[in-house]
């Protein structure tokens, strides 16, 4: 008998591991990543993955794996609509890692923090969305495939023969969910275009504007979503209270100026004074109310059979029901719009980019239907970084986070704000040059990330930490108009200015604030691991907007004085 070979551990656990991934039908060979562990396996493992091909598709990185027992009943592939993004070479990752230890951070000029949307678009350049292409009935499903797949390798083409990978941002390469986009488009009798209001240049992009006003003759409202006060407090929520936080009233306003009287929205408004009558702000024990006792809501989950041809045109109201379309970049809060015009959770929200995967339809009343599109990224020259920090790409996901942190370091003081001291420094007091490794090692030092083995400052941990932190608002990042340096006494004496600050205070349609029971943001490093582990394992988004003092001066208030001193 001869004798067997060594078979070491190692490859042992790599056998089991492969034979998991049989039994699940994983076509692409991807482990799942459903706890941080393996999350961090696969993110190694697709660091290394730099194959060059003569396809587009062969540079792109797919994230957020889903586990998978095979197809479902109806087909169904919960892989199928994963964000796939341009995947950075092995050497430009080594290169931006070397930089983030070397290159000395300097504060950029107030000129660079302004952000002006015709550069970062190029309106009437390439930098356009994918449409669909011409169509018949006389086509077949798989005729009308294979032409919407050689349209958009046309598309990809000219944005990659364009620009270097260099200048384009992250977007979408992920055909199935262009297809989401176009069905919602046709569906809708009125878009809203949903943008995250601290960064508002960053989500609006203009191709889209121009496609849906123009092309489609249909009514888009651009929705300001997610006030930067919810990320100072994470407060625990008494009774329903979504409606009165995300103004639905604002809406319907909107949606009736626009239908004119085609539809009857008597209903909308009815319901929403029953949601407002039946709010218990302030009251009771505390306690939150169930999620399931209101009226039931009809929820219709499009799949396949959605992206059958459904005309090129379509009726307007039909059946006398108005069908609100909302799309937007990922984790910009469409799904958790919906729950607030609902009046209680019906769609699962993270804050993780892309957790809507498929759009779905909600029956908010009998003559609205409110329609949830998953979140996607159109292409830009906005840079990866500042893509990063608005919460776009998933932070559990980044190869390299070290550059992210620089770039947010050279626009706002990190060092100060978080009291960091140099890794090098022997006397506190003394300057020493930063570089964005020495601020992911510094923080690393003072929140007590170290590795399992060596017990060294966790930089990649430390990074991580900081990004979400600024995702989350509490570092806060902005932006200025164009021109904003040479009119900055113009800015902020200006009446709407002034306005932006008391709605900023603004609770109940009365503008009285109402208690709240408020949880400070926790200042251990238990607490804190919670947050920062490798894998996006964040909570549902079942938090209030908690208000700021009405009337508090603009220019007066510190931008960066988000964090307490507990937190630091």
């Amino acid at each position: 008998m001869p004798r067997k070979k060594p078979f070491s551990v190692k490859q042992k656990k790599k056998q089991l591991q492969d034979k998991r991934e049989r039994k699940r039908g994983l076509q692409d060979g991807l482990r799942s990543s459903s706890n941080s562990r393996s999350g961090s396996r696969e993110r190694r493992e697709e660091q290394t993955d730099t194959s060059d091909g003569e396809s587009v598709t062969h540079h792109i990185r797919r994230l957020n794996q889903q586990p998978s027992q095979g197809l479902g009943p109806r087909g169904y592939d919960p892989n199928r609509y994963r964000l796939h993004f341009e995947r950075d070479s092995r050497e430009e990752v080594e290169r931006r890692k070397r930089a983030a230890r070397e290159q000395v951070l300097q504060p950029v000029s107030a000129e660079v923090l302004e952000l002006d949307i015709r550069e970062v678009y190029q309106p009437g350049s390439v930098l356009d969305f994918p449409r669909r292409p011409p169509w018949s009935y006389e086509m077949s499903k798989e005729q009308l495939m294979s032409q919407e797949e050689r349209s958009f390798q046309e598309y990809l083409g000219k944005i990659h023969g364009a620009y270097s990978s260099e200048k384009l941002s992250y977007f979408e390469h992920n055909l199935e969910t262009w297809r989401q986009l176009w069905r919602v488009l046709e569906m809708s009798d009125i878009v809203l275009l949903i943008t995250d209001i601290r960064h508002p240049v960053v989500n609006f992009p203009p191709a889209l504007y121009e496609y849906v006003t123009g092309e489609l003759g249909l009514a888009l409202v651009l929705v300001l979503n997610k006030d930067p006060s919810s990320v100072l407090k994470k407060s625990r929520r008494r009774g329903r209270g979504w409606t009165r936080a995300l103004g639905p009233e604002q809406l319907l306003r909107a949606c009736e100026a626009i239908t004119v009287g085609k539809v009857d929205l008597s209903s909308w408004r009815e319901k929403i004074a029953r949601d407002v009558a039946g709010a218990t702000w302030g009251n009771g024990s505390g306690e939150e109310e169930e999620e399931d006792d209101g009226p039931a809501v009809l929820v219709e989950q499009q799949t396949d059979s959605a992206m059958e041809p459904s005309g090129p045109t379509r009726e307007r109201y039909k059946d006398g029901v108005v069908t609100i379309g909302c799309v937007g970049f990922p984790n910009v809060g469409k799904s958790s719009l919906i729950n607030g015009l609902v009046g209680r959770k019906v769609v699962s929200v993270s804050r993780t980019p892309g957790h809507t995967r498929y759009f779905q339809t909600y029956f908010l009343t009998p003559s609205v239907k409110l329609c949830d599109c998953p979140g996607l990224i159109f292409p830009s020259l906005l840079p990866r970084q500042l893509q990063v920090l608005a919460g776009i790409y998933p932070i559990a996901q980044i190869q390299e986070p070290y550059t992210a942190v620089g770039y947010l370091a050279s626009r706002i003081p990190v060092q100060a704000l978080l009291h960091l001291r140099h890794p090098e420094a022997e006397d506190p007091s003394a300057e020493h040059p930063w570089c964005a490794w020495d601020i992911c090692e510094a923080w690393a030092e003072k929140r007590g990330y170290k590795t399992a083995k060596a017990a060294r400052n966790d930089v990649y941990r430390a990074a991580n930490s900081l990004l979400r932190l600024a995702v989350d608002g509490r570092l806060s990042l902005c932006f200025h108009p164009p021109g904003y340096s040479e009119q900055k006494g113009t800015w902020e004496s200006h009446p709407e200015t002034t306005e932006l600050v008391v709605l900023q205070g603004r609770v109940g349609p009365a503008g009285d604030e109402e208690e709240e029971e408020e949880e400070e943001l926790s200042s251990s490093c238990e607490e804190e691991g919670e947050e920062d582990r490798d894998a996006d394992e964040e909570g549902e988004g079942d938090e209030d907007t908690p208000t700021s003092a009405p009337g508090s001066s603009l220019a007066g208030r510190n931008p960066y004085a988000l964090l307490g001193e507990d937190e630091c």
